[in-house]
């Protein structure tokens, strides 16, 4: 596990912010543990690259692995706490819209109303 550093500013330009928002879109999933609220992004590890630029450009994320479970060869990069309600949040509230992605942003609402975001 590896924790994002806490230098680089959460400044993204529109296309950090496109591929952030797309990949969640694609991948990502809204939930928690019952506790708190996270953001979870699991992928095979041919997409390290991806996950690591993720983890540099997120202070406060975390990225896991990588795993090998049940023949399955994975990372798994997480957002929870400040980093999720202080820098997720209000990326997503601007960007995932319903007209974007229906599915995608009743996920992220319903992880919203669960825990009180």
């Amino acid at each position: 596990m590896a924790e994002a550093p806490e230098g680089p500013s959460a400044d993204l330009n529109d296309f950090e912010i496109g591929v952030l928002v797309g990949v969640l879109i694609g991948e990502g999933h809204f939930g928690g543990d019952g506790r708190q609220p996270q953001v979870t992004l699991r992928m095979h590890t041919r997409s390290e690259a991806l996950f690591r630029w993720l983890h540099a450009r997120v202070p406060g994320s975390r990225l896991y692995g990588p795993y090998d479970h049940g023949g399955r060869h994975y990372f798994q990069w997480m957002v929870r706490g400040p980093a999720l309600r202080e820098l997720l949040v209000p990326l997503l509230d601007r960007h995932l819209t319903d007209d974007l992605d229906g599915h995608a942003y009743e996920r992220y609402t319903k992880m919203k109303a669960d825990y009180r975001l």
